[in-house]
């Protein structure tokens, strides 16, 4: 996470958890005990309002309620920051946190969508280049809805993909850095797909959607 913030040139906090794994099986086996996704929401939701309002962000950015995959502590981290954006603006709240600052935007971050999927796909097969989402594509047909439907915001960062692929790929334990998440090529993403997504969940400001800009409306 170290060598991944210095890439980025951001600044990271720790709020002190311990990963809950992602359960597998029929039935799913219990979550090892003191894990994030079993600790009390207040706990971990005070902490982030701590956080906030000492940085003082504009914007708060998480998962939507699925996770994006259903892994228990993506799913938590969802609920930890919905409650710490309604939370931190409230001086009624959490007074020992600080004082109060209401970040004005709350966006959801989507992973791959179906129409980006395709896409990329597609634009692989036409090249003559091995795909790597066929599979996924397959197994799209078993499920219902697509969360591309909940996009509401695209905004183009290409030039910016060489760093965050460096950034992801600094997760040594996580990450595969010959695995089929980099399997299209940096140039041909640029060119079909130069896009991250989100999806504008809460806002106290006015923005005409669809949005390119995740400042939208904020002065």
């Amino acid at each position: 996470m170290a060598a991944a913030a210095k890439i980025l040139g951001v600044r990271h906090r720790w709020l002190g958890y311990v990963d809950s794994g992602l359960p597998e099986g029929d039935p799913l086996p219990p979550l090892p005990p003191g894990c994030f996704a079993l600790v009390p929401l207040a706990e971990p939701t005070a902490k982030l309002v701590a956080a906030i309002r000492e940085f003082r962000p504009h914007v708060l950015i998480t998962y939507d309620e699925t996770g994006d995959y259903p892994h228990p502590d993506h799913i938590r981290c969802h609920e930890v920051s919905v409650a710490a954006f309604d939370a931190a603006g409230d001086a009624d709240r959490f007074p020992d946190a600080g004082q109060p600052w209401q970040p004005l935007k709350l966006y959801y971050v989507h992973g791959l969508s179906r129409a980006q999927m395709e896409t990329l796909h597609e634009a692989l097969l036409a090249r003559g280049m091995k795909s790597p989402y066929l599979e996924w594509l397959v197994e799209w047909e078993k499920v219902t809805g697509d969360v591309h439907h909940a996009i509401t915001t695209r905004i183009e960062c290409g030039e910016y993909f060489l760093v965050r692929d460096a950034a992801l790929k600094a997760h040594a334990t996580q990450i595969d850095p010959n695995s089929e998440w980099f399997a299209v090529p940096l140039d041909l993403q640029r060119e079909i797909w130069p896009y991250e997504e989100y999806e504008l969940a809460q806002s106290f400001v006015d923005s005409t959607l669809p949005e390119d800009d995740l400042f939208s409306g904020i002065k």
